[in-house]
């Protein structure tokens, strides 16, 4: 059937399509997704101003960019990043602007961010920091600058951003069921009412690495809330266990690996993060994901927790990428290696080599 649900009538156990056909159900799944965040600001609404949030955006961006002379990007992650690369890359003169001191701080350390901005400064993105946008304006309809909150102006003739995700809620709200960010669910993805499921990224589930009930909007917990939440519709009770966040990336053309914990947020007391640079050598391991070599950087940072690694970044050679991830997945002792890994000027990639090395061969690791 093609249609917009509409309204759900929990007491008849219903749903509305296009606000008048009803369909009637068993089990409901709510996986409805999210939106892109609007941009409010004054002068939003002017040709050219452009958000990235679906294929039909990204044609529109592409179609302005063949005729833009300057662009801005607004936008402070993955997203926005891939605009401003994007931007350049059709030759479009571009200015990134960072609302805060550096990119991406919620992840990314002072070092890391300043490798991602010096890569896109070496492209030629002009970085504006401490930018925040007060209006866009323009003649005729079209935009032809913007205006920052401390009197800044530049001229640009597309703005493009990429500001976060709101999940769709309303529907579900609308019918009584209990709301946060997203939709809450408990560990069987049941929401308030047991005969209705949410998954995906309009729903929020617990999650035991920070402790807090979360929207994880990635592409591998998205397929296995809707597993999880098929199954316990159909009967068979089951929990969703969120596995460690694994993430791949490429920040300013530097393929970029997020594993675990590494941003805010960790649980463990004892939370120790540490971060060594590209003067270390990666060693060759088994079982590891293609190996991407040659980069100029490389950059390893571990979170250690008491006993084990609770998340790693890697930037540049990926060698150690799957290696880490198993081993924080399976949260192996790392007793024996911590005060070397927390040692000054310890070499921690080939640590993690070598202990990988013999861990690997324990049950353990089986």
């Amino acid at each position: 059937m093609q249609g917009r649900a509409t309204a759900i009538f929990r007491g008849e156990r219903q749903i509305e399509v296009d606000g008048k056909n009803r369909i009637s159900y068993d089990r409901l799944l709510i996986a409805v997704g999210a939106r892109a965040l609007p941009l409010t600001v004054p002068g939003a609404h002017l040709e050219g101003v452009l958000k990235l949030d679906h294929m039909g955006d990204a044609r529109q961006i592409l179609q302005a960019s063949r005729r833009a002379k300057h662009a801005a990007v607004v936008g402070g992650g993955i997203t926005a990043l891939e605009l401003a690369e994007g931007l350049l890359s059709q030759r479009v003169k571009t200015t990134y602007l960072l609302r805060g001191d550096r990119y991406w701080s919620s992840v990314l350390d002072e070092q890391e961010s300043l490798i991602v901005e010096e890569r896109l400064r070496e492209q030629g993105v002009e970085l504006i920091r401490r930018a925040e946008l007060l209006e866009a304006f323009g003649r005729r309809g079209r935009v032809e600058g913007i205006r920052l909150l401390d009197g800044r102006a530049l001229r640009c003739d597309l703005l493009a951003y990429a500001i976060g995700i709101q999940p769709r809620v309303e529907l579900a709200r609308d019918a009584g069921l209990a709301v946060d960010k997203g939709i809450l669910v408990n560990e069987c993805l049941q929401t308030n009412d047991p005969d209705i499921f949410a998954a995906g990224d309009a729903a929020q589930a617990y999650d035991p690495l920070t402790g807090r009930s979360i929207i994880d909007s990635l592409w591998n917990p998205a397929r296995e809330q809707g597993r999880v939440a098929g199954l316990n519709m159909a009967g068979k009770k089951t929990a969703y266990l969120k596995s460690v966040p694994f993430n791949v990336t490429r920040l300013a053309g530097l393929t970029t690996t997020i594993i675990g914990a590494i941003g805010r947020g960790g649980r463990d007391e004892d939370l120790v993060g540490i971060a060594r640079g590209d003067s270390e050598t990666f060693r060759s391991l088994p079982d590891a994901i293609l190996a991407q070599s040659g980069f100029d950087v490389n950059h390893l940072r571990l979170m250690i927790g008491r006993k084990t690694l609770l998340g790693a970044l890697v930037m540049g050679d990926q060698t150690l990428s799957m290696p880490l991830q198993k081993m924080i997945a399976d949260e192996a002792d790392i007793t024996p290696i911590r005060s070397r890994l927390l040692a000054r000027d310890t070499r921690i990639a080939d640590v993690v080599a070598e202990f990988w090395k013999e861990w690997s061969k324990t049950p353990a690791a089986a």
